[in-house]
């Protein structure tokens, strides 16, 4: 501003500029605090309805979380039912099998033991049979030859018998390998189960495992998302706290404007104030022509920073 004129009437006036421009100030800065106030309310509001979302996906992020965890456990409840049902069916039809196989063997064996019985039967019946035809010839040349007949019938039952027992020992030794044959069968039906069993079980682990493939592909595929769900909500968190730490800011920057606003236009008007009443009161040590550099005019310029040098933040 200029130098003021030397005249108390040119000072008053003066003065009365000065005023109005506080005036003028005063309401410039009221309407700037009202739309601050009300940028910090909408901030307030953003910041809240932020707050709101970041909470709704939350909740909505754990109910995923229970519901799959629901739906897991119900298809493992479902897996072991099919799984028991399939063993149950595998069981009985191995039972069946088993119980086929040992009537087959049975079967054979009551056929190989009738094989040598009737094989036993018709030896000893042809034995009998030439027993009977050589008696006969000893009956027929009994009066002729006593003596040598009986002899030779004493040499021939002897051989007789021991042609029998050598039989009876034959036929012994060729039983011999069917004595063992219920054991045999115990064994080999053993064994049987073992193998059936390895099978079922080998077989019972390979469906396992194919379904557990499958259940595990699918649980990958579904946390694969929820881990995307779960870092967009992270980076809607992150952003969400960006803005409104920028937010804090700007409102942290516009309180200490408007802190500095208000200190500003107090000493424009304790200094006002001050001139009136030295004008008023003629006080002789006031100066007649104020300077440049006087508090009252150097007010205006030297004041705080305007809104239009605050630093915000796009948004």
């Amino acid at each position: 501003m200029g130098h003021c004129c030397c005249k108390p009437y040119n000072c008053l006036q003066c003065l009365d500029k000065t005023n109005e421009s506080a005036l003028v100030k005063e309401k410039e800065l009221s309407i700037e605090l009202a739309n601050i106030r009300d940028e910090v309310a909408f901030n307030a509001a953003r910041c809240e309805k932020l707050q709101k979302e970041k909470e709704d996906l939350e909740r909505r992020f754990e109910e995923e979380l229970r519901r799959l965890g629901w739906q897991q456990r119900a298809e493992l409840q479902e897996l072991q039912e099919r799984l028991q049902l399939q063993f149950d069916t595998e069981t009985v039809r191995l039972q069946e099998e088993h119980h086929d196989q040992l009537l087959r063997i049975r079967c054979q064996h009551q056929e190989q033991v009738e094989d040598i019985t009737a094989s036993h039967e018709a030896t000893l019946l042809e034995m009998e049979n030439n027993h009977t035809v050589t008696i006969a010839i000893l009956q027929d040349d009994h009066d002729q030859k006593v003596q040598e007949l009986i002899s030779t019938h004493e040499l021939e039952k002897k051989e007789l018998e021991e042609n029998f027992e050598k039989l009876r020992l034959s036929l012994q030794v060729a039983l011999a390998p069917y004595q063992h044959l219920e054991e045999d069968m115990k064994s080999l039906k053993q064994v049987l189960e073992m193998k059936n069993q390895q099978i079922h079980q080998q077989e019972k682990k390979i469906i396992e495992l194919e379904k557990l493939a499958e259940k595990n592909i699918i649980l990958e595929e579904k946390i694969q998302v929820l881990q995307q769900q779960n870092e967009d909500l992270k980076a809607r968190i992150d952003q969400n706290t960006v803005v409104t730490r920028q937010l804090s800011e700007e409102n942290a920057n516009l309180q200490e404007y408007v802190e500095k606003e208000t200190q500003e236009k107090k000493r424009l008007s304790r200094t006002n104030e001050e001139l009136l009443w030295k004008l008023q009161t003629g006080d002789p040590t006031s100066p007649i022509k104020l300077s440049p550099t006087s508090p009252v005019y150097r007010g205006s310029s030297s004041g705080p920073s305007s809104p239009a040098r605050v630093s915000t933040t796009p948004r």
